[in-house]
């Protein structure tokens, strides 16, 4: 007896905090995500940093054999030296001929870092330069997010919801189905553009580059990582390019529109009714009972917005549909029991009349 009591206490309480107890899940698997991640990372890398720890310093040992007339304190002051300019962008080595501040490269560094990509093989060198980078993040920073949100909404309207409007009135599919396939081939089609085959493209320009280290660059670079470790043009001799200011330029353009192609497929991942249906999962109860009514509505605005486009001829005689708001508000108002007003003596007796 005691038992069954136990148990429907903890089916009661699960379901009443079902929401809560999803979320908890969800933290304890994204630590555990990250537990794994570091554990493997370390169980990969750290053998080759022991090796080329030893090598650095078998090398060192080497120099400092050959040529005893410098001793080691010197030796150690001048690597010091040039591992702290190394870490500003500016390196010793007499075949490296590029300049971090030129126009250009100036173009390039302030687009990773209001994108917030920030390779880090370029930093401001002066006080004055750190305090200016500080103050145009402030404001260039929410400037660029809410510029990539306009221009991916605009793009929304064009690769997915007006595709995806088409192709549900001609072949009367469900709208999940029909809005997961196009997720997927809009995926795939952008992996190729901006992954696969600028990939490719680099591999032909950066000598030193293998095609695996190309695709690790792209895909680094356009999830806005931004490690720093591989940076077009800094290992390039000036023979293998010879339009150094014309390739950072075009690297520049490639990151951006690169960008807001990965924020379209995202975008279009996220509004897919099974995505929406997971994430309600997740949710505080009073937020999934107001998402719950309202997620047919979202799809029905969405599509009144562009059936109501006069860009959209063909469909203007359709009625349009009220917002997401007016209809939530009409539900809340539909759900109140209207109170009972009795009616008067005279309105009674008409009515009899």
């Amino acid at each position: 007896m005691v038992r069954s009591c136990n148990d429907s206490w903890c089916a009661r309480f699960a379901e009443r905090h079902q929401s809560a107890l999803n979320f908890a899940l969800l933290v304890v698997g994204y630590i555990l995500y990250l537990i794994i991640g570091a554990g493997i990372f370390s169980a990969i890398e750290q053998p080759y940093e022991q090796e080329l720890r030893e090598e650095l310093k078998a090398a060192r040992q080497d120099f400092l054999s050959n040529n005893t007339c410098v001793s080691d304190a010197r030796l150690e002051e001048l690597l010091a030296r040039a591992l702290e300019a190394s870490n500003y962008g500016v390196t010793v080595l007499g075949n490296n001929s590029n300049r971090n501040w030129d126009f250009v490269s100036s173009l390039f560094f302030t687009s990773t870092v209001l994108t917030t990509t920030g390779y880090g093989h370029s930093v401001p060198l002066s006080d004055e330069g750190k305090a200016f980078c500080m103050f145009y993040s402030l404001f260039g920073i929410p400037v660029t997010l809410f510029f990539l949100t306009v221009v991916v909404q605009r793009m929304m309207v064009l690769v997915t919801r007006l595709p995806l409007a088409y192709f549900h009135r001609r072949w009367a599919m469900s709208k999940s189905k029909l809005a997961a396939i196009h997720a997927a081939c809009l995926t795939i089609i952008t992996v190729l553009l901006v992954l696969i085959i600028p990939a490719w493209i680099l591999v032909s320009l950066e000598k030193e580059w293998d095609f695996l280290e190309s695709l690790y660059f792209c895909f680094i670079s356009l999830t806005t990582i931004g490690l720093g470790d591989y940076v077009p043009g800094e290992t390039q001799r000036k023979e293998d390019n010879p339009h150094p200011q014309l390739y950072r330029l075009a690297i520049t353009v490639y990151l951006l529109l690169g960008l807001v192609f990965v924020l379209v497929v995202m975008e279009t991942c996220y509004e897919l009714p099974q995505t929406r249906r997971l994430a309600q999962k997740f949710y505080q109860e009073k937020v999934r009972e107001l998402d719950s009514e309202t997620t047919n509505i979202i799809d029905q605005d969405h599509l009144s917005h562009e059936l109501s486009d006069p860009s959209n001829h063909v469909t203007d005689h359709l009625p349009v549909i009220p917002s997401v708001s007016e209809q939530a508000a009409s539900l809340r108002l539909d759900s109140k029991p209207t109170p009972y007003t009795p009616a008067s003596g005279s309105a009674a007796n008409s009515k009899l009349r």
